[in-house]
Parts: structure tokens; C-alpha cells; sequence
């Protein structure tokens, strides 16, 4: 709706002058007056009452686009362009949809303002509080020792030991930081080239045995075939170990994460599937958030810093593709993505 019409100045002054001819004519002529001189004084009194009425009606448009001037040359209209309207006494009747318009873009940018601070907000009380545990932790250790501790052979090497792994988190957490920073500005030039995707896998599953070992998790790459595929080779192989290490995370005990392939002419779908302890159906739509943790507890004790799935989220989109994830609790989860065979 337009903040107000008023086609023309100009007409609601005749409509005025009219009106006033009309009952002065009425009335004149009521009272027996000449029929002449009745439309003589009639004539008179209309025009009288057009510039009368022109002039109020002109303060009153003057008084009530005063604001909407003011907020229109803020936004760069240039005053003579406004002056010229207002020489040509004359308001054009778009002119107060394009201000609703201007007014509510207006608005939906003090929304996204708003959404931006919220998300500000939010990011710093998360990272406060990732932060906060390893370094009340590793504060504690570090007080533990220079109480004496360091002396004592049965506390001291297990102690800096758990020391260095609370750093080695603290680094982890500032290094995804960085990167879910870089991501989320679209601040990511991809490196796009040919290679194996399989080998890719291979060598990753190779790399993460330990690991998988240590969490009784068998690792599985279930293709031996050469499959190329195009795209930037250092983001998609962090893809891959974000999503083989969150299944690792919250696998169980005797489980088995298989990494497969599926061939759809032009692209190539990766799945990473596992039959771990799944995602709740209400937490489906969060597991790409940053930070966002299905079982908090068990992720930090893994150390886990909250940021893969979003880092994997981003890379995805940047190649074009998205990441998908099915899951059930207590069966597992599957995500998969696509990437371009070809140029």
C-alpha cells in the first residue's frame, strides 16, 4: 500500500472550486437573487476558493512529504531532481509505491541487520565456550604441576602429556575457526583438477587406521577402480576426512564406515556410511550448523570441535553440489555429495 495517492495538486482544487460554484449558484438562486448575478458572485467565489484551497492543500502535501524528502536525499536523490517535482506541483501517483518499496527493502535489510548480530552473538557464545573447556583444563594441569606435581613421577609426564593434548585441541579449534570464517565470506578459490577419487579414499582410509582401530571402527573403501573426477583436490580430500572422522566419532564399537561410489554419467556420488548410534529425526536439519553436536559429551571427548560438518556443508556448495545425510538412530548414517566427472 502507498503511503499516500494524490494524483494532482491542481485537481483537487478544481474539485473544490467546482463544488463551490455549484452550491454558491444553489444558493444565490434560492434566494431570488438575479440569475446572472448568482453566477457572477458564484464564479467569484469558485475561483476564490481554488487558490484558497490550493495553497492549504499544497502545505498540507509540503508538511506531510517533509519526512519522506529528508529520507530520500539521504539516499542519494539528488535535490534538484527533488525540486524539480515539487516546481511541477505535481505528484506522480507511483511516487508513493516506489517509497513503500524503498521503505520496505529499508526494512528487510534492518532485518538481515538483525539476523547478522543474532548470528554474531551466537558464533562468539559458541566459540567462548569451546574454548573455555580446554583451557580451564589445561589450567588446571598446569597448576596441578607447579604445585609440585611437575616432582611427582607418578603425575608428572601423564600430566604434560594431557597438556599437550588440550593444545593440540585448543589449535584444532582456532585452525576450523579460521577456515568456517574464510568459508562462510565465500572467501575459497578452488584449485579445480583431475584425480582419482578412489585413490583420494584409499589413501585417507590408510592414513585414519589408527584412529578407526583405537575406536574398534573397520574402515572400508569399497571399489578399486580408477574414477577422475574434477575438482579442487585439497578441499575435497578434507571433505573426506571430516566425514570419515565424524563417523569414526560416533560409531560403535565393531562397527564398519564404508566409503562407496556410484557412477551417474557426468558426476560421481561419494557415500560415507557407517552404522553407528545415527542422528535423531529433530536434529537431521542442524547437523550442518556450526558447532551443533548430536551427543555433546561423546564429541568432546573425541575432540572434536563442532565445525566439520559445516566446513564440508561449504566445500560442497562450492563446487556446485550439496551434501546430503540420512540417518537413523541407533542404525547409522549415510552422507553423500556429488563431483563433476569432467570440466
Amino acid at each position: 500500500m502507498a503511503l499516500f495517492k494524490i494524483k494532482s495538486v491542481n485537481t483537487a482544487s478544481l474539485w473544490t472550486s467546482a463544488v463551490s460554484f455549484v452550491l454558491v449558484s444553489v444558493i444565490m438562486y434560492t434566494l431570488n437573487t438575479g440569475t446572472v448575478y448568482s453566477i457572477v458572485i458564484g464564479f467569484i467565489i469558485a475561483l476564490v476558493s481554488f487558490f484558497v484551497s490550493r495553497f492549504f492543500t499544497w502545505q498540507f502535501v509540503l508538511y506531510r512529504l517533509k519526512p519522506l524528502y529528508r529520507m530520500i536525499t539521504e539516499r542519494s536523490v539528488s535535490t534538484a531532481e527533488m525540486n524539480a517535482n515539487f516546481a511541477n506541483r505535481d505528484i506522480i501517483e507511483g511516487m508513493g509505491d516506489e517509497l513503500t518499496q524503498w521503505a520496505e527493502k529499508k526494512s528487510e535489510e534492518i532485518v538481515r541487520l538483525k539476523e547478522m548480530e543474532t548470528y554474531r552473538k551466537e558464533f562468539m557464545g559458541n566459540v567462548s565456550h569451546e574454548l573455555k573447556t580446554p583451557l580451564f583444563t589445561l589450567q588446571g594441569y598446569v597448576l596441578t604441576l607447579l604445585d609440585g606435581g611437575i616432582h611427582d613421577d607418578n603425575i608428572n609426564v601423564r600430566y604434560l602429556e594431557k597438556v599437550e593434548k588440550n593444545i593440540d585441541r585448543l589449535i584444532a579449534i582456532v585452525k576450523d575457526l579460521e577456515e568456517i570464517s574464510k568459508l562462510e565470506i565465500n572467501v575459497m578459490n578452488l584449485n579445480r583438477e583431475q584425480f582419482d577419487i578412489v585413490a583420494m579414499a584409499h589413501d585417507i582410509a590408510d592414513s585414519m587406521a589408527l584412529d578407526a582401530k583405537e575406536a574398534g571402527i573397520t574402515l572400508k573403501v569399497t571399489s578399486d577402480k580408477v574414477i577422475d573426477v574434477f575438482a579442487d583436490k585439497v578441499r575435497i580430500e578434507q571433505v573426506l576426512i571430516n566425514l570419515i572422522s565424524n563417523s569414526i566419532k560416533y560409531g560403535v564399537r565393531g562397527g564398519t564406515t564404508k566409503i562407496s561410489f556410484i557412477d551417474m554419467f557426468d558426476k560421481v556420488m561419494i557415500e560415507v556410511e557407517d552404522n553407528g548410534i545415527g542422528i535423531s529425526r529433530e536434529n537431521l536439519p542442524r547437523v550442518f550448523e556450526r558447532f551443533f553436536r548430536a551427543d555433546k559429551s561423546r564429541s568432546r571427548e573425541n575432540g572434536g570441535t563442532g565445525l566439520g560438518l559445516a566446513i564440508v556443508k561449504h566445500i560442497v556448495e562450492a563446487h556446485g553440489a550439496q551434501v546430503n545425510v540420512r540417518s537413523e538412530p541407533g542404525k547409522g548414517s549415510t552422507f553423500s555429495f556429488t563431483l563433476n566427472k569432467y570440466l
